[in-house]
């Protein structure tokens, strides 16, 4: 049986087509070699399981390696510390079953008199005792609501700090991963309403993780890091593919994310047969059209924290630059979730796959409530979709009939503020199932254009402003036009929303530059 491309667990070189990430594995042992304690936090299927599978092998030679996940402990595990001590003392002596120990010392490790922490910590000096042993733990957000884990964790704390200052063995490394980062705890209780009762009082559980390093070891994939699994591929199935043009358009999209990075590839291998450019613009739709858990807890964390969605509506829809501050909440829980990365300073949604995801949710989910109290009739789409290809001249006239039926007066204040919206709003049902559109981020100088079109493979330009006089207008056409260029498309759109009492209203082709651009005001 031939190899696949996996986007539904663990990944592994023998069965999966995988990124080469020995550069990654490599940066993560320096930090064992120097003994530190860490955490891997990152959003959903990003790969965490994945590297830590791959870091046990590549330790294999160095180290003892003890790799257990909280993934199959029960709630019950966590009600005492008896409990917990002896499941946690059962995993490791199943996990050293695969390493290179003796069976007398692996035996060991589960001792029955081990019934509280006290007893743990005596039994881990006994253990540690030259030897040096990495500790794993995966999934350990599934432990980080319960205080026994808390104050398991402030006792691999004490024995750090005891092992510093050479009076106790300890294990060599601890490694956590999940998705909150533990030194952060008190934010993930918040998140869940948790606390802990002090004296008959309530009171917000301190870090006891504070002694880990911090983890900068980049887990997304590169460009030539994704090209290092086409190349893989490409051996096998000589499609002849330019790997590397490839692995920029994949990369373009997911921004690395890893389990998109494989999607992709595994719609074009099993669907489409189609490893050019254009074939990852169509798997990037069909991916938007499926159902899948990543995108359903996505909208299930915007759906339980307000102050999350509103954040990334401000960011898309209204086009807003957000400062960079991981020390504010929202920003922190996006940035656990994998929605965001900090570009140029400024806070930016993490990849355009998330981005044309979140762009549709919030634009169904507020237009729900904003239009509701305006009297717009349903939006005509007849001749804008002809021959299974968009006409986007036509999209862009019957949106301008549309605005000039239906707008008033006392309107003024909500189009101002909303245009954005209602040019979303108007293009969600059309690209629904057949495209998808999502907000550019020029990485250079932080400007953004609003809408970027994917439509039967075919890419679309639309630059929305305010009108702002005439000079402002040429400098919107020349804005455009470096967006043009990049994309390298010849034709542009440029949507102005004009509140003037006497107002040019048009929609016409011109030529700017030697490039095609419709210039419509409403």
């Amino acid at each position: 049986m031939g190899k696949s491309f996996n986007v539904t667990g663990t990944c592994i070189p023998e069965e999966d087509y995988m990124v080469d990430i020995t550069a990654k594995l490599a940066a993560i042992k320096e930090m064992i070699n120097r003994r530190e304690y860490f955490t891997i936090n990152r959003g959903r299927q990003f790969g965490k399981t994945t590297t830590l599978t791959q870091l046990e092998r590549f330790l294999a030679d160095d180290y003892i390696v003890i790799s257990i996940s909280f993934e199959t402990f029960g709630n019950a595990t966590f009600q005492t510390e008896e409990k917990f001590c002896q499941a946690f003392l059962r995993k490791i002596k199943n996990a050293l079953k695969f390493a290179n120990v003796a069976a007398d010392y692996r035996d060991a490790w589960h001792d029955l008199s081990v019934i509280d922490f006290d007893r743990l910590s005596d039994h881990i000096t006994e253990m540690c005792e030259d030897k040096k042993i990495v500790l794993m733990i995966d999934e350990v957000d599934k432990a980080s609501n319960h205080y026994v884990f808390l104050d398991f964790l402030s006792k691999l704390r004490s024995k750090f700090l005891a092992r510093k200052n050479k009076r106790d063995f300890t294990f060599h490394s601890v490694i956590l991963a999940g998705v909150y980062d533990i030194r952060n705890i008190k934010l993930k209780m918040k998140q869940e309403g948790l606390h802990k009762s002090v004296a008959g009082e309530t009171a917000t559980y301190n870090s006891p993780w504070n002694i880990a390093s911090q983890f900068k070891v980049d887990l997304s994939f590169s460009v030539d890091e994704i090209a290092t699994m086409l190349l893989a591929y490409e051996r096998d199935k000589k499609t002849g593919m330019q790997e590397v043009a490839i692995a920029k358009e994949i990369h373009h999209y997911t921004n690395g994310y890893p389990v998109l990075t494989s999607s992709i590839c595994k719609v074009i291998d099993e669907h489409l047969k189609d490893w050019t450019t254009g074939g990852v613009r169509r798997a990037v739709k069909l991916i938007l059209k499926e159902e899948i858990p990543l995108f359903d807890s996505l909208i299930k964390n915007l759906d339980a924290n307000k102050e999350l969605a509103d954040l990334l509506y401000n960011i898309i829809i209204m086009g807003r630059k957000w400062i960079f501050n991981i020390h504010d909440e929202a920003t922190n829980l996006g940035f656990r979730y994998g929605y965001f990365v900090e570009q140029n300073g400024k806070l930016v949604v993490s990849n355009k796959i998330f981005e044309a995801c979140l762009l549709n949710y919030l634009t169904t989910k507020k237009a729900r409530e904003v239009l509701s109290n305006l009297n717009y009739t349903t939006f005509d789409e007849t001749g804008i979709i002809v021959n299974n290809m968009i006409n986007l001249d036509t999209c862009m006239i019957k949106f301008s009939e549309h605005m000039q039926k239906n707008y008033n007066t006392k309107d003024e204040r909500f189009i101002e503020r909303e245009g954005r919206l209602l040019f979303l709003t108007y293009l969600a049902p059309i690209l629904n199932g057949r495209g998808f559109s999502y907000i550019e981020a020029q990485t250079l100088d932080g400007k953004r254009t609003d809408v970027i079109v994917n439509y039967s493979g075919s890419q679309f330009i639309i630059e929305l402003k305010i009108w702002d006089g005439e000079a402002k207008h040429e400098k919107a056409k020349e804005q455009l036009l470096g967006y043009m260029e990049k994309f390298q498309v010849d034709q542009g759109y440029l949507l102005t929303f004009d509140f003037r009492e006497t107002k040019n209203v048009r929609n016409e082709w011109m030529t700017y530059k030697g490039k095609a651009i419709f210039d419509v005001i409403v």
